[in-house]
């Protein structure tokens, strides 16, 4: 006499390991699009102590070293602004591959087709997803940009009595 299996062989048990197999992709997806949240985070904690430190040195300068402050400030204000959106945008990708996991297993368990939905779900996730990159590698370009070194710092040699 066979021994009984503790898990009965079921069309519905392979459907849904086959269920499982096709979340697991999205769920690392989710995984990266996580860690990319965390570099965005600690990008924009950086930005916001920079912008931080610089308030009280603006409140007490003059001249062109305000002005210089101003645009700085200016200029951290705006990659705030757009680190906030590439933030945005990978959260809403993340929101829509969750949306996709559980449409999957949504149409297992109902017998709903939710095929088209899905497809165009991790569509728009994708999309998003590329969108949060571009917006990240926009982000980066105008930090490196507002970080350049100004030629008279480069080009600056001492005197012969600023050495002694």
């Amino acid at each position: 006499m066979a021994t009984p299996s503790l898990l009965p062989h079921t069309p519905a048990l392979a459907q849904l390991a086959q269920i499982i197999q096709l979340a697991v992709a999205p769920v690392f997806l989710l995984a990266g699009l996580g860690a990319f949240l965390n570099v965005c985070a600690g990008r924009l904690a950086r930005i916001v102590d920079r912008a931080r430190r610089l308030e009280p040195r603006i409140l007490e300068s003059r001249g062109q070293e305000h002005d210089r402050l101003i645009r700085e400030i200016r200029m951290l204000d705006r990659r705030i602004r757009v680190v906030n959106t590439a933030i945005f945008t990978s959260v809403l990708a993340a929101v829509l591959i969750s949306i996709v996991v559980i449409l999957l297993f949504g149409a297992f368990l109902t017998g709903y087709r939710f095929g088209t939905l899905i497809a165009l779900l991790f569509i728009a996730a994708m999309i998003a997803t590329a969108s949060g990159f571009a917006i990240f590698l926009h982000e980066t370009r105008l930090g490196t940009r507002s970080v350049r070194i100004g030629s008279h710092i480069l080009d600056h040699e001492p005197d012969e009595d600023e050495g002694r």
